[in-house]
């Protein structure tokens, strides 16, 4: 498996100073997790954006589709901010022959308590086994891309009925 990875930015990549400062959103991180867990495949990493998912819009989901449908790989993994998530994964419905998963976390990387190390295992695990689509991999579950929201309350993702 050839694994092509696009990364957004989101809180995966965000970057705190201090409890005072703003945040931003830094290098991807993926890369760096992947060498350090010594995964057993090929995988490229594309920083395609660095922003935060409330501040996307069309242009920028058409763009993100763009490059998931140029690309050669048949596996694909974007690393997104969650509030954004659900309208790319929409954005990507349609593109036949791929996998497709969207990942990211609630907590920055770089904390301790960061749930983006579990979530970009649950996304790679996924990519392998499920059949072309689009898919989100959160809180330790596969959603279709066309039947899942975020549950802003609960800080997580659910499936729709």
């Amino acid at each position: 498996m050839h694994l092509h990875i696009i990364t957004t930015g989101g809180t995966i990549d965000k970057i705190y100073f201090d409890a005072k400062s703003d945040y931003h959103v830094g290098d991807p991180v993926i890369g760096e997790l992947l060498q350090r867990m010594a995964v057993d495949f090929a995988f490229t990493v594309e920083s395609l954006m660095r922003k935060d998912s409330l501040d996307m819009n069309d242009a920028d989901r058409a763009l993100i589709r763009e490059r998931v449908a140029a690309c050669e790989a048949g596996h694909v993994l974007i690393t997104h901010g969650t509030d954004g998530m659900v309208a790319t994964a929409r954005a990507l419905s349609g593109l036949s022959g791929k996998r497709i998963v969207l990942t990211g976390a609630l907590q920055p990387a770089a904390f301790a308590q960061s749930d983006a190390i579990f979530n970009i295992g649950c996304a790679i695990g996924a990519i392998q086994c499920c059949p072309p689509g689009v898919y989100i991999a959160m809180n330790g579950r596969v959603f279709d891309g066309n039947k899942v929201v975020k549950n802003r309350a609960k800080n997580r993702f659910e499936a729709l009925e």
